[in-house]
């Protein structure tokens, strides 16, 4: 059993506190992300996991075993929880051959010598590095030392492999291709991963399951679509998306959301008639241009397009709102470009956007709502 538990872990240091109360679950071969912006605490929390933290308060199980426990002094040092680790800067030793860097693990773990060459031939068939086994780090390229540095970790058959940040170094293209490579190995070997990232793209491609965090705490745990289509509050919905969100102040009514120059009809999934306080935040994929006017449309004047091959990226300046803002939506590209100062008109739909409340940042529940 690889399952990994966490029940109210604190972890501080000096005054500052990285992780706040902080319970998890991960299951027996998930691929889970903790996913957040810098100084979230998502690094800290696998040092936590992996024994090279110990936490204030709170207990950690990985399988069936407590290995550690703030309040009787329970810890199972780093080497004896049996994990794997792999880190930004891959950690390779220089003066080894790639075989010697994949059987060190394996050589002070005391296995036997036969099956030490088994277990490397097999990762080595597993990460397609048949060729590499007599070069040194310095004569392999970013992506071969980040599968050597793979290799290494799973020849130990460790039974949870941790990774933090393994794809930064690389460049964009390699990534995409390294997200390809993890995610069948993760399917081909079953092991539990834990992946800390700061990139949203490589939690919503890679990840079963993910942990949204901010400030020590975490905001949300579910699956990539229910994250990204669900945001639980204002700020994962601001965190996730690659442009930045538009936000729009409103009021909610029993079937009615009315906004500074836009209305949208809803239907409150609560029933609750009392008038409510909202923001309403929609990414710009989640906005709907028309090129004629609509009921309750936002009426904009065009400021800017910006080309990306298949789609646009619009910025346009409502027309009739009170208070002065852009807009920014994503348009499918069409031949003829929009003039600056083209009149267009901004539909809000209440299945694609996101409703907040106004005073506590939390998903207000819409019928029919994404």
């Amino acid at each position: 059993m690889s399952r990994v538990v966490l029940e109210g872990v604190t972890k501080r240091f000096g005054d500052e506190v990285a992780v706040d109360r902080l319970s998890l679950e991960i299951e027996d071969g998930d691929f889970f992300s903790l996913l957040g912006p810098s100084g979230c605490g998502k690094t800290t929390t696998m040092r936590l996991i992996a024994g090279l933290e110990r936490p204030d308060e709170g207990r950690i199980w990985i399988g069936d075993q407590i290995v550690c426990d703030a309040d009787d002094g329970t810890f199972v040092p780093a080497p004896n929880r049996k994990l794997g680790m792999v880190f930004q800067n891959y950690a390779l030793w220089p003066h080894m051959t790639v075989e010697d860097n994949i059987r060190f693990g394996l050589q002070v773990r005391r296995i036997p010598e036969a099956e030490q060459r088994t277990r490397l031939a097999d990762v080595i068939e597993q990460l397609q590095i048949d060729g590499l086994e007599k070069r040194y780090p310095n004569e392999l390229s970013g992506g071969q030392q980040q599968r050597i540095a793979l290799a290494r970790e799973l020849v130990t058959h460790a039974s949870v492999l941790m990774m933090d940040e393994p794809l930064s170094n690389l460049d964009a293209k390699l990534r995409i291709d390294m997200r390809l490579e993890l995610k069948r190995l993760h399917a081909d070997t079953g092991r539990t991963v834990i992946y800390v990232t700061h990139d949203q793209l490589e939690a919503l491609t890679l990840s079963r399951r993910m942990a949204v965090m901010s400030k020590g705490l975490v905001q949300q745990v579910g699956s990539p679509d229910d994250v990204f289509m669900r945001p639980a509050n204002m700020f994962v919905a601001s965190f996730m998306g690659q442009s930045t969100i538009n936000t729009f102040t409103a009021t909610l009514t029993a079937g009615e959301v009315r906004g500074d120059g836009f209305t949208m009809p809803v239907t409150r999934a609560t029933g609750d008639d009392a008038t409510l306080d909202i923001v309403v935040a929609a990414r710009p994929e989640e906005l709907v241009l028309h090129r004629t006017a609509r009921p309750g449309a936002l009426h904009c004047a065009v400021i800017s397009e910006l080309p990306m091959g298949y789609t646009s990226l619009v910025q346009v300046r409502p027309l009739d709102a009170s208070e002065e803002r852009f807009v920014t939506l994503e348009h499918p590209r069409t031949d003829a470009l929009f003039d600056p100062g083209t009149e267009v008109w901004i539909g809000l739909e209440a299945a694609k956007v996101h409703v907040f409340d106004a005073a506590t940042s939390e998903r207000v529940a819409l019928s029919g709502t994404a």
